[in-house]
């Protein structure tokens, strides 16, 4: 078998064989197949496309490059959720503590944000004293006490992944669904949970700009999961505006708060609620999402949610007065309000350019290795369908010095667009695809 035979079969748009695909994975992993023939098979995948199966083969390829999280300590369905990156998405904090307290076990490993898509595990070290760093032993003892834990991705798990990813990153070839698809699969699958809800964001914040294009993605993620014995539903969100008003982690630590309290933005209530209801679905827990949503408003409600999240945050060692005075968090020095340049009506506002001010004032990083500010960040005060006069606020800046404000403000001036009439209300949820989604309703009034 010859690496340039594969080259040449993809290239021609037919489909490689599981073993042809394994032989590319393991001699890449071995590094007996050059940087320069793979990137040539990605840019022939890139253009030809992969069928499910190959998609399918390709992921276990990947997973089979490295270890397994072994969650078999752990009794029942080992629940997991995945977010395909967006602003302000600081869903998991609010999700996994409420599913918990349905009686569910979440066991996640999270990543670290990069360019302007904020990371799970960044958010959770803005909690003074918070670890992310378990040992296996650890992690498993945890989510039999507390049906809860969170940890930053470590060990060998899918090493393939990130050596393909690194050649995807300077070869123009990271937006090919199969090859995203094999990449998200592959470390689920590696991570031991059961069953895993993936929320597929559309829109101007999100990787996939359309509806369509991330509805493709999602069938693919789906049926890779299946194949591999996986229960996987997706759903298709909006990301046309930044989720909730916070950016910035210890600023999302605080929004998240508020909405376990029963308060906070709505848009991050209802879709919290959304991914939760079919994690219990999935999870056996409740029959279907409708009746899985009236559970979980019932735990929110009682306070039931809050006090997993406190248990959550004191198994892994951080500071549990921040739960009822999340004044303790990192604060930044200033706050510097961006004004409107008009009045009128919000009808649009650039999620990314939303995400790249708050990356500018040091909330996310260019680069893996670069550090980030977890006090600073951005808050909205206004989003889509909101009046505004002109010179009113539209956001405040959380700054600390050094930094450049003036350009975080321009971007973020820039991110609003301002009209004479109100928008129609946003559409939270487009698509579900997968199991949770035959008979089950859309979650909590279709989160229009």
């Amino acid at each position: 078998m010859r690496m340039y035979d594969l080259i040449l079969k993809k290239r021609n748009g037919e489909a490689l064989t599981a073993e042809e695909i394994r032989y590319l994975i393991d001699g890449y992993v071995r590094e007996e197949i050059p940087d320069y023939q793979v990137a040539a098979w990605l840019m022939a995948v890139w253009f030809k496309g992969m069928d499910v199966r190959e998609m399918a083969d390709l992921t276990a390829a990947i997973v089979d490059s490295g270890e397994r999280a072994d969650l078999s300590g752990i009794p029942g369905i080992k629940l997991d959720k995945h977010s395909t990156g967006g602003v302000g998405d600081k869903t998991t904090l609010v999700v996994a503590p409420l599913v918990a307290a349905a009686g569910g076990t979440v066991v996640k490993m999270s990543g670290r944000g990069l360019g302007h898509t904020g990371g799970t595990i960044d958010k959770l070290e803005s909690i003074p004293g918070f670890r992310t760093a378990l040992s296996p032993e650890e992690m498993v003892s945890q989510a039999r006490a507390v049906r809860l834990a969170i940890v930053a991705q470590t060990g060998n798990l899918t090493p393939a992944d990130k050596k393909l990813y690194a050649l995807r990153d300077v070869t123009a070839t990271v937006d090919s669904v199969p090859l995203i698809a094999a990449s998200v699969m592959s470390k689920k699958i590696a991570s031991g949970a059961n069953a895993v809800v993936l929320d597929v964001k559309a829109g101007s914040g999100a990787f996939m700009r359309q509806a369509e294009d991330a509805l493709e993605l999602a069938r693919a993620m789906v049926g890779i999961g299946q194949s591999q014995g996986l229960a996987v539903t997706a759903l298709i969100t909006n990301m046309d505006q930044p989720l909730g008003r916070a950016v910035g982690n210890a600023l999302e630590v605080a929004e998240a708060l508020a909405v376990l309290r029963g308060e906070g933005p709505a848009d991050l209530r209802e879709l919290c609620l959304l991914v939760a209801s079919h994690m219990l679905v999935l999870g056996r827990l409740a029959p279907d999402t409708g009746r899985a949503c009236e559970t979980l408003e019932g735990l929110l409600a009682g306070g039931k949610a809050l006090a997993r999240f406190r248990e959550w945050v004191a198994a892994q060692g951080g500071d549990v007065s921040i739960v009822d005075d999340p004044g303790r968090l990192p604060r930044a020095r200033r706050r510097i309000e961006v004004p409107s340049p008009a009045a009128g009506f919000v009808q649009a506002i650039d999620a990314a350019a939303v995400g790249r001010a708050a990356m500018l004032l040091g909330a996310g990083r260019l680069t893996k290795e670069a550090s980030i500010d977890p006090a600073v960040g951005v808050v909205l005060r206004k989003k889509i369908g909101d009046p505004v006069d002109a010179y009113e606020a539209l956001a405040v800046m959380h700054v600390n010095d050094p930094v450049r404000p003036g350009e975080a403000a321009a971007a973020l001036k820039n991110a609003y667009r301002i009209g004479d009439t109100r928008p129609g209300p946003q559409r939270m949820l487009y698509h579900v695809v997968g199991e949770s989604g035959q008979g089950g309703g859309a979650g909590p009034r279709d989160l229009r």
